[in-house]
């Protein structure tokens, strides 16, 4: 167990030196986002009806974050079990990319922007296709792209 925790330390390490990301900026990216979906026409109501404790809902989301970009094991949730019943379609992805990507762009030096970006798109896809699935739809990746294999 030791072993392992140490061996995702320094793998960690490894990324924050190379990108800059550290927690501060993923909560820079996640509070900065999310004050603008949450005001956003298409996709606010959404999660407006979903999220009944905002705070909570954001020491989730920058959990979920560190460990997708800085592969620190924080988050231990289902992803796609939270949003499989949610009333979400591709332009509600297209919109959430959008938000995310400006927020991105606006917040981190661009090495780490590219990898905050590649990494919702990849999230992007997953979830789309996982509900397209669920819903008997047919669906294709949209955001990630074929053939990239972006290191954080």
């Amino acid at each position: 167990m030791e072993e392992a925790a140490a061996r995702r330390d320094r793998i960690s390490a490894e990324i924050r030196g190379r990108t800059g990301i550290d927690e501060a900026m993923i909560s820079a990216v996640v509070t900065t986002f999310y004050a603008q979906v949450r005001n956003d026409p298409l996709i606010g109501p959404i999660f407006e009806e979903k999220v009944d404790d905002w705070n909570h809902h954001l020491e989730k989301l920058c959990a979920f974050w560190s460990s997708v970009v800085l592969m620190t094991g924080r988050y231990h949730g289902q992803p796609m079990q939270a949003h499989l019943s949610l009333p979400v379609r591709g332009e509600h992805f297209e919109r959430w990319l959008e938000i995310f990507e400006a927020t991105a762009m606006s917040v981190c030096p661009r090495t780490a922007a590219d990898v905050f970006i590649d990494r919702a798109r990849r999230i992007a896809d997953s979830l789309e296709l996982g509900i397209a699935a669920r819903r008997g739809e047919i669906s294709r990746p949209r955001w990630a792209k074929a053939g990239t294999t972006s290191q954080p």
